[in-house]
Protein backbone atom coordinates (compact mmCIF):
# COMPACT_ATOMS: atom_id res chain seq x y z
CA UNK A 1 0.00 0.00 0.00
CA UNK A 2 1.89 3.27 -0.54
CA UNK A 3 2.52 5.66 1.48
CA UNK A 4 1.36 9.52 1.91
CA UNK A 5 3.74 11.94 2.75
CA UNK A 6 4.11 16.04 3.12
CA UNK A 7 7.61 17.33 2.64
CA UNK A 8 8.20 21.46 3.28
CA UNK A 9 9.75 22.83 -0.21
CA UNK A 10 12.77 24.69 1.47
CA UNK A 11 12.99 27.15 4.54
CA UNK A 12 10.67 29.55 3.03
CA UNK A 13 8.77 27.62 0.43
CA UNK A 14 11.69 28.75 -1.95
CA UNK A 15 12.02 25.06 -4.05
CA UNK A 16 8.65 24.33 -5.92
CA UNK A 17 9.39 25.49 -9.15
CA UNK A 18 12.72 23.65 -8.89
CA UNK A 19 10.77 20.94 -7.97
CA UNK A 20 8.21 21.05 -10.42
CA UNK A 21 10.99 21.57 -13.59
CA UNK A 22 13.13 18.33 -12.13
CA UNK A 23 10.57 16.47 -10.85
CA UNK A 24 12.15 16.27 -7.43
CA UNK A 25 11.62 16.51 -3.95
CA UNK A 26 14.63 17.38 -1.54
CA UNK A 27 15.42 18.51 2.11
CA UNK A 28 18.42 19.11 3.52
CA UNK A 29 20.93 18.99 6.59
CA UNK A 30 23.88 18.59 4.24
CA UNK A 31 26.41 18.32 6.49
CA UNK A 32 24.87 14.75 7.87
CA UNK A 33 25.91 13.75 4.20
CA UNK A 34 24.71 10.61 2.75
CA UNK A 35 22.76 8.59 5.38
CA UNK A 36 22.96 5.44 3.21
CA UNK A 37 26.80 5.66 4.05
CA UNK A 38 25.54 4.89 7.69
CA UNK A 39 24.87 0.56 8.82
CA UNK A 40 22.52 2.52 11.45
CA UNK A 41 19.76 4.68 12.48
CA UNK A 42 21.62 5.02 15.53
CA UNK A 43 25.16 5.73 13.91
CA UNK A 44 23.46 8.32 11.98
CA UNK A 45 21.92 9.41 14.61
CA UNK A 46 25.53 9.45 16.66
CA UNK A 47 27.18 11.55 13.60
CA UNK A 48 24.28 14.24 14.09
CA UNK A 49 25.25 14.90 18.04
CA UNK A 50 28.90 15.27 17.06
CA UNK A 51 27.73 17.54 13.77
CA UNK A 52 25.37 19.90 15.81
CA UNK A 53 26.97 19.51 19.15
CA UNK A 54 25.79 23.53 19.93
CA UNK A 55 22.13 22.95 19.24
CA UNK A 56 19.86 20.36 21.96
CA UNK A 57 20.16 16.87 21.83
CA UNK A 58 16.21 16.58 21.24
CA UNK A 59 16.50 18.89 17.77
CA UNK A 60 19.47 16.93 16.75
CA UNK A 61 17.51 13.54 16.97
CA UNK A 62 14.54 14.92 15.35
CA UNK A 63 16.83 16.50 12.28
CA UNK A 64 18.83 13.12 11.81
CA UNK A 65 15.61 11.39 11.97
CA UNK A 66 13.59 13.30 9.20
CA UNK A 67 16.88 12.75 7.08
CA UNK A 68 16.53 8.91 7.74
CA UNK A 69 13.12 8.68 7.42
CA UNK A 70 13.55 10.28 4.01
CA UNK A 71 16.40 8.29 2.81
CA UNK A 72 15.09 4.86 3.81
CA UNK A 73 11.44 4.90 4.05
CA UNK A 74 9.94 6.52 1.15
CA UNK A 75 9.63 3.97 -2.02
CA UNK A 76 8.42 3.78 -5.07
CA UNK A 77 5.42 4.65 -5.23
CA UNK A 78 4.43 6.38 -2.65
CA UNK A 79 2.70 9.66 -2.81
CA UNK A 80 4.59 13.22 -1.91
CA UNK A 81 2.31 15.97 -0.90
CA UNK A 82 3.82 19.56 -0.96
CA UNK A 83 2.23 23.10 -0.02
CA UNK A 84 2.54 26.06 -2.10
CA UNK A 85 2.06 29.25 0.30
CA UNK A 86 1.33 31.72 -2.47
CA UNK A 87 -1.43 30.21 -4.06
CA UNK A 88 -2.82 28.02 -0.79
CA UNK A 89 -2.42 25.20 -2.76
CA UNK A 90 -1.32 21.43 -1.91
CA UNK A 91 1.16 20.08 -5.05
CA UNK A 92 0.97 15.97 -5.42
CA UNK A 93 3.21 13.45 -7.09
CA UNK A 94 4.10 9.91 -7.41
CA UNK A 95 7.88 8.90 -6.30
CA UNK A 96 9.13 7.26 -9.61
CA UNK A 97 12.92 6.30 -8.06
CA UNK A 98 15.17 5.45 -5.08
CA UNK A 99 16.74 8.16 -3.09
CA UNK A 100 19.61 9.24 -4.09
CA UNK A 101 22.35 12.34 -2.50
CA UNK A 102 23.12 14.48 -4.89
CA UNK A 103 24.64 18.18 -3.92
CA UNK A 104 24.17 19.11 -7.66
CA UNK A 105 21.06 18.66 -8.58
CA UNK A 106 19.39 20.78 -6.54
CA UNK A 107 21.90 22.50 -4.45
CA UNK A 108 24.48 21.85 -1.85
CA UNK A 109 21.63 22.86 0.39
CA UNK A 110 19.28 20.45 0.11
CA UNK A 111 21.24 17.18 -1.39
CA UNK A 112 18.99 14.25 -0.21
CA UNK A 113 16.44 13.74 -3.52
CA UNK A 114 13.75 11.92 -4.33
CA UNK A 115 12.53 11.32 -8.05
CA UNK A 116 8.76 12.48 -8.30
CA UNK A 117 6.83 13.01 -11.25
CA UNK A 118 4.31 15.83 -10.66
CA UNK A 119 0.60 16.11 -11.00
CA UNK A 120 -1.09 18.62 -13.01
CA UNK A 121 -3.84 19.19 -10.68
CA UNK A 122 -3.32 21.05 -7.64
CA UNK A 123 -5.26 20.96 -4.30
CA UNK A 124 -7.04 23.43 -2.68
CA UNK A 125 -6.12 24.13 0.72
CA UNK A 126 -9.84 25.31 1.51
CA UNK A 127 -11.41 21.89 0.11
CA UNK A 128 -10.02 20.12 3.14
CA UNK A 129 -11.71 19.12 5.73
CA UNK A 130 -10.48 20.80 8.78
CA UNK A 131 -9.35 18.21 10.98
CA UNK A 132 -7.39 17.50 7.51
CA UNK A 133 -5.88 21.67 7.02
CA UNK A 134 -4.71 20.86 10.67
CA UNK A 135 -3.00 18.20 10.60
CA UNK A 136 -0.97 18.96 7.59
CA UNK A 137 0.23 22.26 9.82
CA UNK A 138 3.13 20.34 11.59
CA UNK A 139 6.43 22.06 11.20
CA UNK A 140 8.29 19.24 10.39
CA UNK A 141 9.89 18.59 6.95
CA UNK A 142 8.96 15.09 6.65
CA UNK A 143 6.38 13.37 7.94
CA UNK A 144 3.45 10.69 6.87
CA UNK A 145 -0.26 11.51 6.33
CA UNK A 146 -1.66 8.42 5.43
CA UNK A 147 -4.81 9.38 7.10
CA UNK A 148 -5.83 12.44 4.58
CA UNK A 149 -4.56 10.51 1.07
CA UNK A 150 -8.01 9.89 0.93
CA UNK A 151 -9.04 13.40 0.61
CA UNK A 152 -6.43 13.96 -1.77
CA UNK A 153 -7.66 11.58 -3.91
CA UNK A 154 -11.33 12.39 -4.11
CA UNK A 155 -10.54 16.08 -4.56
CA UNK A 156 -7.86 15.20 -7.51
CA UNK A 157 -10.84 13.16 -9.02
CA UNK A 158 -12.64 16.26 -9.19
CA UNK A 159 -14.85 14.79 -6.32
CA UNK A 160 -15.97 17.07 -2.71
CA UNK A 161 -15.25 16.24 0.86
CA UNK A 162 -17.66 18.47 2.13
CA UNK A 163 -20.48 15.66 2.20
CA UNK A 164 -19.63 14.99 6.26
CA UNK A 165 -22.27 14.57 8.65
CA UNK A 166 -19.71 16.51 11.51
CA UNK A 167 -20.23 20.54 10.67
CA UNK A 168 -16.91 22.70 10.97
CA UNK A 169 -17.33 23.79 14.27
CA UNK A 170 -17.71 20.70 15.63
CA UNK A 171 -14.82 19.73 13.34
CA UNK A 172 -12.67 22.82 15.23
CA UNK A 173 -13.62 21.93 18.73
CA UNK A 174 -12.38 18.14 18.15
CA UNK A 175 -9.20 19.08 16.91
CA UNK A 176 -8.66 21.86 20.27
CA UNK A 177 -10.04 19.29 22.57
CA UNK A 178 -7.65 16.43 20.95
CA UNK A 179 -4.69 19.42 21.39
CA UNK A 180 -5.40 20.19 24.78
CA UNK A 181 -5.45 16.48 25.50
CA UNK A 182 -2.15 15.43 24.25
CA UNK A 183 -0.44 19.24 25.75
CA UNK A 184 -1.52 17.83 28.97
CA UNK A 185 -0.83 14.05 28.52
CA UNK A 186 3.01 16.11 27.58
CA UNK A 187 3.35 18.74 30.81
CA UNK A 188 2.19 15.08 32.81
CA UNK A 189 5.15 13.09 31.37
CA UNK A 190 7.42 16.19 31.92
CA UNK A 191 6.22 16.18 35.86
CA UNK A 192 6.18 12.46 36.30
CA UNK A 193 10.20 12.48 35.10
CA UNK A 194 11.42 14.38 38.02
CA UNK A 195 13.10 13.31 40.89
CA UNK A 196 11.49 13.23 44.16
CA UNK A 197 13.12 17.02 45.35
CA UNK A 198 12.47 18.51 42.78
CA UNK A 199 8.61 17.73 42.90
CA UNK A 200 9.02 18.50 46.07
CA UNK A 201 10.66 22.22 44.79
CA UNK A 202 7.24 22.02 42.73
CA UNK A 203 4.91 21.56 44.83
CA UNK A 204 6.51 24.14 47.30
CA UNK A 205 6.48 26.61 43.69
CA UNK A 206 2.48 25.88 43.38
CA UNK A 207 1.44 27.10 47.02
CA UNK A 208 3.86 29.62 46.62
CA UNK A 209 2.30 30.51 43.43
CA UNK A 210 -1.03 30.67 44.77
CA UNK A 211 -0.36 33.14 47.70
CA UNK A 212 1.29 30.67 50.67
CA UNK A 213 4.78 31.34 52.09
CA UNK A 214 6.24 27.77 52.41
CA UNK A 215 8.82 26.32 54.52
CA UNK A 216 10.59 23.15 53.09
CA UNK A 217 12.18 21.23 54.97
CA UNK A 218 15.32 19.31 54.18
CA UNK A 219 16.00 16.29 52.63
CA UNK A 220 15.91 12.58 55.20
CA UNK A 221 13.24 11.52 57.30
CA UNK A 222 10.89 14.20 57.56
CA UNK A 223 8.45 12.48 60.32
CA UNK A 224 5.03 12.92 57.67
CA UNK A 225 5.75 16.54 56.43
CA UNK A 226 7.64 18.11 53.75
CA UNK A 227 6.13 21.54 53.32
CA UNK A 228 4.66 23.71 55.87
CA UNK A 229 2.48 26.31 54.46
CA UNK A 230 1.09 29.73 55.72
CA UNK A 231 -0.81 32.89 54.77
CA UNK A 232 1.58 35.57 57.09
CA UNK A 233 5.07 35.68 57.01
CA UNK A 234 5.55 34.32 60.60
CA UNK A 235 3.02 31.86 59.99
CA UNK A 236 1.20 32.70 63.03
CA UNK A 237 -2.55 32.76 61.82
CA UNK A 238 -4.55 29.87 60.10
CA UNK A 239 -4.79 28.43 58.20
CA UNK A 240 -1.38 26.61 58.21
CA UNK A 241 -1.06 23.48 55.64
CA UNK A 242 1.03 20.49 55.95
CA UNK A 243 2.32 19.03 53.21
CA UNK A 244 3.82 15.71 52.68
CA UNK A 245 4.68 14.81 48.98
CA UNK A 246 5.43 10.92 47.81
CA UNK A 247 6.67 10.98 44.00
CA UNK A 248 6.40 6.89 43.12
CA UNK A 249 4.42 4.66 40.80
CA UNK A 250 3.19 3.17 43.90
CA UNK A 251 -0.58 3.84 45.38
CA UNK A 252 0.08 6.11 48.90
CA UNK A 253 -1.43 4.35 52.15
CA UNK A 254 -3.98 4.93 55.11
CA UNK A 255 -1.20 4.44 57.62
CA UNK A 256 0.83 7.34 55.77
CA UNK A 257 -2.47 9.48 55.89
CA UNK A 258 -2.15 8.87 59.47
CA UNK A 259 1.61 9.38 59.72
CA UNK A 260 0.56 13.24 57.87
CA UNK A 261 -2.59 14.16 60.49
CA UNK A 262 0.06 12.58 63.64
CA UNK A 263 3.11 15.06 62.44
CA UNK A 264 3.24 18.34 64.46
CA UNK A 265 1.91 21.11 63.66
CA UNK A 266 -1.01 19.05 64.97
CA UNK A 267 -3.59 21.99 64.51
CA UNK A 268 -2.65 22.20 60.80
CA UNK A 269 -4.47 21.32 58.02
CA UNK A 270 -3.38 18.17 55.59
CA UNK A 271 -2.55 18.18 51.97
CA UNK A 272 -1.01 14.94 50.65
CA UNK A 273 0.58 14.67 47.63
CA UNK A 274 1.12 11.41 45.68
CA UNK A 275 2.01 11.06 42.21
CA UNK A 276 1.02 7.31 42.50
CA UNK A 277 -2.75 7.98 43.57
CA UNK A 278 -3.89 6.57 46.43
CA UNK A 279 -5.60 3.27 47.95
CA UNK A 280 -9.54 3.02 48.73
CA UNK A 281 -8.61 2.87 52.52
CA UNK A 282 -5.98 6.19 52.44
CA UNK A 283 -9.41 8.04 50.67
CA UNK A 284 -11.55 6.86 52.86
CA UNK A 285 -9.05 8.06 56.55
CA UNK A 286 -8.30 11.41 54.68
CA UNK A 287 -12.13 12.18 53.64
CA UNK A 288 -13.08 11.30 57.36
CA UNK A 289 -9.84 13.95 58.70
CA UNK A 290 -10.34 16.92 56.27
CA UNK A 291 -7.46 15.57 54.06
CA UNK A 292 -6.92 16.99 50.87
CA UNK A 293 -5.43 14.72 48.63
CA UNK A 294 -3.18 15.12 45.26
CA UNK A 295 -2.95 12.65 42.44
CA UNK A 296 -0.61 13.46 38.99
CA UNK A 297 -3.56 14.44 36.79
CA UNK A 298 -4.88 17.08 39.94
CA UNK A 299 -1.77 18.45 40.03
CA UNK A 300 -1.16 18.97 36.37
CA UNK A 301 -4.00 20.76 36.30
CA UNK A 302 -2.94 22.75 39.14
CA UNK A 303 0.01 23.58 38.22
CA UNK A 304 -1.47 24.98 34.34
CA UNK A 305 -3.94 26.84 36.37
CA UNK A 306 -1.55 28.77 38.61
CA UNK A 307 1.35 28.41 36.39
CA UNK A 308 2.16 32.06 35.45
CA UNK A 309 2.14 33.04 39.18
CA UNK A 310 4.65 30.33 40.57
CA UNK A 311 8.38 31.74 41.01
CA UNK A 312 10.99 31.07 38.32
CA UNK A 313 12.95 28.16 40.25
CA UNK A 314 9.59 25.89 40.10
CA UNK A 315 8.64 26.84 36.59
CA UNK A 316 12.16 25.89 35.47
CA UNK A 317 11.97 22.34 36.52
CA UNK A 318 8.75 22.09 33.89
CA UNK A 319 9.45 24.84 31.15
CA UNK A 320 5.87 25.28 29.50
CA UNK A 321 4.94 27.93 26.68
CA UNK A 322 1.40 29.49 25.67
CA UNK A 323 -0.21 28.39 22.78
CA UNK A 324 -3.30 30.49 21.44
CA UNK A 325 -6.54 28.64 19.93
CA UNK A 326 -9.43 30.10 18.46
CA UNK A 327 -12.66 30.44 20.12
Amino acid sequence: MAKWWLVRAGDSNELISEWKKKNVVSIGWANLGNPQKYKSRKAFLQKAHEIYEEEKPGRRIIWASQVWRFSSEITVGDQIVTYIKDKREYMIGTVTGSYEFNSSLISEYYPNVVHVKWKEKQVQRDELSEKAKNSLGSISTVFRIDDWGHEFELLLQGNTTTNSIISEEEETNSIIYDLVEKSFIMVQDKVDSLGHWEMQILVSGLLQGMGYNVDELKKGPDGGVDILAYKDAFGFEQPIIKVQVKHRKASSSAPEIQQLLGASPFNANGLFVSTGGFTSQAISVAKQNNVKLLDLEGLIKMIIGWYDKMPNEARSLIPLQKVYLPE
